[in-house]
């Protein structure tokens, strides 16, 4: 009979294979093509792409301590590599591979274009690590551009402007929306402040007939 030291037990033979079970730790080489990888298929922020690294080394980490690693190892590499994640990030700024400022500016073009309003755009580009003073230059400044994002948000939500006339009526979409339903002017009113758009932006965009809010949203992306 093997004694306990011998039969797989809490030993260094067994955590010599709990780390060559887990994989080796991503060294800085595989984090650099790891990024690059990643800035093929996406853009990213400096920060976005430093979280993206840092998940993936913490997934090791995770293989580690469960395949049985020595925890106080698996942290000490955990912290070596999470300080990598972050120069390795660093180097591709250096590199003009990732632009926190063209990130933004083309995100929030393209959001504003979408439907956005500036304070959703600027939650989003918040949470994609954009800095503050790099977001505060990429926002709209315009109330045209503003407008322009309020009516393609009721276009998409078939609101205003855009709202399907009730059955039987020979009202236009503006009347039957605004003026023939004033709780269906309500509404919207109400969902256009949940998407951020202030009241007088939101009551202009409603205000609108069909034709001339087509014309400014076409006017807007032909910038």
């Amino acid at each position: 009979m093997r004694e306990n030291g011998e039969s797989g037990g809490t030993g260094p033979h067994r955590r010599r294979g709990a780390a060559a079970q887990a994989g080796p730790p991503p060294d800085a080489a595989r984090l650099q093509q790891a990024a690059l990888d990643h800035l093929a298929r996406f853009a990213a922020t400096e920060a976005g792409l430093r979280r993206v690294l840092v998940r993936r080394v913490e997934r090791w980490a995770r293989r580690a301590e469960a395949a049985g690693a020595e925890p106080e190892g698996v942290a000490r590499t955990l912290a070596a590599l999470r300080a990598e994640a972050a120069a390795v990030a660093g180097r591709m700024v250096a590199a003009g591979a990732v632009d926190d400022a063209a990130f933004a500016n083309a995100r929030a073009a393209r959001l504003n274009r979408a439907g956005r309003s500036r304070r959703a755009i600027a939650a989003h580009l918040a949470a994609r690590g954009v800095p503050a003073d790099a977001a505060a230059a990429a926002l709209p400044e315009t109330r045209e551009a503003e407008l322009a994002a309020a009516l393609a948000y009721c276009r998409r939500r078939r609101l205003g402007p855009f709202a399907r006339p009730a059955a039987g009526s020979a009202a236009g979409p503006a009347d039957a929306d605004v003026a023939g339903d004033p709780a269906a002017g309500a509404r919207a009113l109400a969902a256009l402040a949940r998407a951020g758009f202030a009241r007088d932006v939101a009551e202009s965009a409603l205000s609108l007939d069909p034709g001339e809010a087509e014309s400014r949203l076409l006017a807007h992306r032909r910038g």
